[in-house]
């Protein structure tokens, strides 16, 4: 399920897609931003950013960039965007794919935070383990910069009442591996049929609504709407918290009350899941989510 051509891209980095109501005004500033961080989702971005590393990787390194990318959030953003124009034809929505792998460096992550920080946020690294060379380095922090540069001028440019949905999906189950230079190995593992159902299930959606205090961030309207709106349940912070590590925590913060930021499950997207493979999405999986999920959103204005 490809995405059409986007309105504005910077290769490699982001992909821009306009989705304008019927009747929005040409050129007036966008009333819903959707940023997927982590849009990379697939072979093709690995292998384009992995052909300009020097640094020796982890064997079979693609495996871990399949389990760890948000396949299906790009294509359920989109739908989202264009379902929310349709009930609100007088606004105009944007969606943010970043194009950078997380699996060489994140770009939902503040790169100062030091390792114990990511660990207490139950979060991947910023920049990975792997990449030593200055270079390498060097290349990956220039892609960072560019991506957030869009983002930050994006969410600028909001309607004074606009808002973000910032949207990830994750991997069915809670698999609790170290990203170290054996992470390919340790997943490998983990997955085994006999071991992977032994992994705790996450919920189908969930709501990253509250900091690391348990003090709660999200528009509480929207996540009721979200739970109305959903045939499946709409879990409260069950995975992880909004992290002060992670660049959603500055989106959040920054925006009180107009930022949303959800995890939905892989399986709900993907037809079928497979943790080791680029993923077919499912059309008729987007179509189911995404009208619902736009009612919500709609319950902010």
């Amino acid at each position: 399920m490809p995405l059409p051509a986007p309105h504005r891209t910077l290769p490699g980095v982001v992909d821009v897609h306009l989705v304008r109501g019927a009747h929005a005004v040409v050129g007036a500033p966008a009333d819903l931003l959707i940023e997927v961080p982590h849009g990379a989702t697939r072979t093709a971005d690995f292998d384009a950013l992995r052909a300009r590393l020097a640094s020796p990787l982890p064997q079979s390194l693609v495996d871990f960039f399949h389990v760890n990318t948000d396949a299906g959030a790009p294509e359920l953003g989109l739908a989202i965007a264009r379902e929310f124009v349709a009930l609100e034809p007088a606004r105009t929505a944007v969606l943010l794919r970043c194009r950078i792998p997380r699996t060489f460096i994140d770009c939902n992550r503040r790169l100062d935070a030091s390792p114990e920080e990511f660990r207490a946020g139950k979060v991947t690294p910023g920049l990975m383990p792997w990449i030593t060379l200055p270079d390498d380095r060097a290349l990956l922090l220039g892609l960072h910069e560019a991506y957030l540069a869009e983002v930050h001028a994006a969410a600028a440019a909001l309607a004074p009442d606009g808002k973000l949905l910032l949207l990830h999906s994750y991997a069915p189950r809670t698999v609790d591996v170290d990203v170290d230079l054996d992470i390919v190995s340790n997943l490998r593992r983990a997955y085994l049929p006999e071991v992977e159902p032994t992994w705790p299930l996450r919920p189908e959606v969930d709501v990253i609504a509250r900091d690391p205090a348990g003090v709660w961030l999200a528009p509480q309207a929207v996540v009721d709407a979200l739970r109305s709106e959903l045939d499946v349940p709409v879990a409260d912070g069950a995975t992880y918290p909004l992290h002060p590590s992670t660049l959603a925590f500055h989106h959040v913060t920054a925006r009180p009350g107009r930022v949303l930021c959800m995890e939905v499950r892989r399986d709900l997207l993907a037809d079928p899941f497979e943790p080791f493979a680029e993923m077919t999405i499912g059309v008729a999986k987007v179509a189911h989510l995404a009208p619902p999920i736009a009612r919500a959103l709609r319950r902010w204005w």
